[in-house]
């Protein structure tokens, strides 16, 4: 049932190839990752393959890949992507040997796959469960594992119609879950390898915060300097730099959200010498999107953070968009207050990346799926929203009392500390 499946699939996206470019880059990679392999792999040399579906779980991967590399030279890394999203942003990523797409899971493109590269270990992020591939390696006693993985009894594998494809856990070596439950419902299938480590992308999110950058731009844009020019309106009777009440960070946001912190802030009326700064970097980065918060903007001092310079207009503005990728992970550094995007769409991004600074985060109602966004608002330092009317008298607070933005700033850094190690325990359970 599971091959015609695939089978199936793999007759709709040659379908759908010719209508999307996105399907057509994932199913021209797919097909070209045999010639890549063929020309690349090293007969003799060992390979660690790693599998990620996406950009995601690559971030949760990557602390695993760059651990191999720096204390275990001696193995070569296979890094494999199934979604475009994930390859074309990482397929010049420095931490692997050879990057490819991962053939669609036929039991003949299975064999062909592993009989090229002969992997001495294997590690599946999060939820990678291919049937034909997982059998040949279990059957060739290749070590394989699960990372990072989460389990819920609403998945396939807990229900009566899943219990022939949930055999395919019992392929695993050891799972690496992220919390008790997952446990819990791996040992209904009578499944008893498993350690909780938890999520190797906190792992990755204290990593990143070590190597922030500054940005002289955006720190600039977080303080007023005072003008000696006598005809200047910022001129005050002493000299100095003067920072804002505060610095609200809008990471990865979306028009919904855009709606609901743009408004606000233009209501309570918090732009101005003094009072607050707005740094947004949406999700979507085209030129009718950054239009279309301008216009929502209007009346307000904004500037494009690739037309800024460091000079007293960017102190003057009241507004910076990031209107360029990369810089996200390093901008939270400068708020007080975080807002992570997605959370009226398909689901928030990335919570931990803002919480790790020790600011208190917003987040849209669509996070049931997503644990860290469930554990942040037990802690203290996520904060959900289901519209404006929350948002707007959670702020109301934020702005009258500044001790109660730093201690829910401190619960979510301290949430985020609590949580890293998990690259540790899994090297140590693998004997790496």
């Amino acid at each position: 049932m599971y091959n015609l499946a695939i089978y199936l699939y793999l007759t709709g996206v040659a379908i759908a190839s010719l209508f999307s470019q996105k399907v057509k880059k994932m199913w021209r990679g797919e097909r070209a990752a045999f010639s890549v392999l063929r020309e690349k792999v090293d007969p003799n040399a060992q390979y660690i393959w790693v599998h990620a579906a996406s950009l995601g779980e690559f971030e949760q991967g990557r602390p695993i890949m760059e651990r191999i590399r720096r204390e275990h030279p001696e193995y070569k890394i296979l890094l494999t992507f199934f979604s475009p999203s994930g390859y074309e942003v990482r397929k010049n990523y420095e931490g692997a040997d050879i990057i490819c797409y991962l053939p669609l899971d036929t039991i003949t493109n299975a064999r062909r796959f592993l009989r090229l590269i002969h992997p001495c270990m294997a590690f599946f992020i999060k939820y990678e469960f291919w049937y034909n591939y997982l059998h040949i390696l279990k059957h060739r006693n290749v070590p394989t594992y699960s990372v990072s993985s989460i389990f819920r009894p609403d998945q396939v594998f807990f229900r009566w119609y899943g219990k022939q494809y949930g055999r395919v856990l019992k392929c695993f070596t050891r799972f690496f879950v992220q919390n008790e439950q997952s446990r819990q419902l791996l040992a209904t299938l009578g499944i008893t390898n498993v350690e909780i480590t938890g999520d190797t992308r906190f792992d990755r999110v204290q990593q990143i915060k070590q190597q922030a950058k500054q940005l002289p731009i955006v720190s600039n844009f977080c303080e007023y300097n005072i003008s000696d020019d006598p005809d200047d309106d910022l001129v005050f009777a002493y000299a100095g730099c003067v920072r804002p009440k505060g610095v609200f960070v809008a990471g990865s946001s979306w028009p919904p959200d855009e709606d609901i912190f743009i408004r606000y802030f233009l209501d309570r009326k918090l732009f101005g010498y003094g009072k607050w700064k707005l740094i947004i970097a949406p999700h979507v980065i085209d030129e009718s999107h950054l239009q279309q918060i301008e216009q929502k903007l209007e009346g307000c001092n904004v500037v494009r953070y690739t037309r800024a310079k460091t000079d007293i207009s960017i102190q003057r503005a009241d507004v910076l968009i990031i209107d360029c990728f990369g810089l996200l992970s390093s901008i939270y550094r400068y708020g007080n207050v975080a807002y992570v995007g997605g959370g009226f769409g398909v689901g928030i991004h990335n919570l931990p990346e803002a919480a790790a600074w020790s600011v208190p985060v917003f987040f849209g109602p669509n996070n049931a799926r997503f644990q860290e966004a469930q554990q942040l608002k037990a802690n203290g330092g996520g904060l959900e929203i289901h519209g404006y009317d929350d948002f707007s008298a959670q702020m109301d607070q934020f702005v009258a009392h500044p001790e109660l933005v730093k201690e829910r700033g401190l619960q979510a850094g301290e949430y985020v500390a609590s949580r890293s190690g998990a690259t540790d325990a899994i090297f140590k359970a693998v004997g790496l």
